[in-house]
């Protein structure tokens, strides 16, 4: 119940700077976001939720389903305690698509209504404001991301020793998946590139490429809601002293950029550490090949960092910036708060590269030779 009134207090705060009466959350996020991790997603393929949630100005919250949906969102996912029930006929919205709008109205004795995705022209959509909302993760939030990273950081980096050389990308893809899995860590992004895919692809979705020499692993990991990325390299034998120079240096970014990630900063003046730090390592403009990442939580990223990005960090955020030069990539979920950043997906056993800027040491994932 702690949870849940701290984020239906901050709701409350946010309608009465939007001047509003209510929030209608339709997105899969958001109703993890609120409920604690529960899960509204039937079609996956859809940012949309099989189910809607109304905040109201004073506090009042309610669940809005149909009759297919309703009995397990209350069996399963949230309680009728903390949210009202208001069911209907499952074909109610297919005959009437501003059937729900028109519900929420209703238990707003008519007011003006937010939502978080498109529902009509006369609903504005203040999810930037909603997002606002989430960054500051609550204590019992920042306990499930650290379990989070914690498993996903120790499987995967550990990974190596359910596969072997000769198998395709799509064949490490489904181990991956399997071995998270059975944590129950879904995966919204599993990429696997093996060899001169590293090079080719920033986003190499797997293939029947088979693996050879060097393995490179990411993936976004889903549990309650909360996701958390990283990535892995792995050689079988001694590395390149190329690729060797090219990770160091993109550990040196990386570090730079979880040291410039403090509360009160910009996006954008961290972009700039991460270029400056490129061009100090002999590798200007490689920011421009590529996203370096940003804050995240409930989504993989909920904004991206660039050179105007006027975004700032909060104190409690989730990071995960993924600097990258061309051949290999550093990639960790962080938590950032006045004391510093606490990395939440190391790997035991994983090699690490050691950065020390102002004083303090940063430790980013080095390339695993098996």
């Amino acid at each position: 119940m702690k949870e849940l009134n701290v984020k239906t207090e901050r709701l409350v705060r946010m309608l009465e700077m939007e001047n509003l009466q209510g929030v209608l959350f339709n997105s899969q996020h958001n109703f993890a976001w609120l409920t604690r991790g529960g899960n509204s997603g039937i079609d996956l393929s859809r940012e949309n939720g099989a189910s809607s949630l109304l905040v109201r100005c004073d506090g009042k919250r309610f669940v809005i389903a149909n009759c297919i949906e309703m009995p397990r969102i209350l069996a399963e996912e949230i309680s009728e305690i903390d949210f009202e029930p208001v069911a209907f006929d499952w074909n109610a919205d297919k005959e009437n698509p501003g059937y729900i709008v028109e519900k929420s109205r209703h238990l707003l004795s008519g007011g003006t209504l937010g939502s978080d995705s498109f529902f009509s022209r006369d609903v504005r959509v203040i999810e930037g404001s909603i997002a606002e909302c989430r960054y500051q993760l609550t204590s019992d939030e920042l306990d499930r991301f650290r379990r989070l990273g914690d498993d996903a950081g120790r499987i995967l980096g550990a990974i190596h020793r359910k596969i072997e050389a000769g198998k395709t990308e799509i064949e490490i893809a489904n181990i991956v998946h399997y071995e998270l899995g059975k944590a129950g860590i879904n995966l919204v992004v599993n990429l696997v590139a093996a060899d001169e895919r590293i090079s080719a692809y920033r986003h190499p979705v797997p293939t029947a490429n088979v693996w050879n020499k060097t393995l490179m692993i990411v993936v976004c990991a889903k549990r309650h809601g909360l996701i958390a990325s990283l990535s892995r390299i792995f050689s079988l034998g001694k590395i390149t002293d190329e690729l060797k120079k090219k990770t160091d240096a993109v550990a040196a970014v990386h570090a730079r950029m979880m040291h410039a990630t403090r509360p009160g900063t910009t996006a954008g003046e961290i972009f700039k550490a991460a270029v400056q730090t490129y061009a100090e390592n002999g590798y200007p403009n490689e920011e421009a090949r590529h996203h370096q990442g940003g804050a995240c939580g409930y989504k993989t990223r909920d904004w991206v960092a660039h050179s105007l990005s006027i975004e700032q960090v909060h104190n409690d955020q989730a990071f995960a910036w993924n600097p990258s030069i061309t051949g290999t990539k550093s990639e960790e979920t962080f938590i950032v708060s006045e004391n510093g950043s606490e990395v939440i997906t190391r790997s035991p056993n994983f090699p690490m590269i050691s950065n020390v800027v102002d004083g303090i040491e940063y430790l980013t994932p080095g390339i695993l030779v098996l």
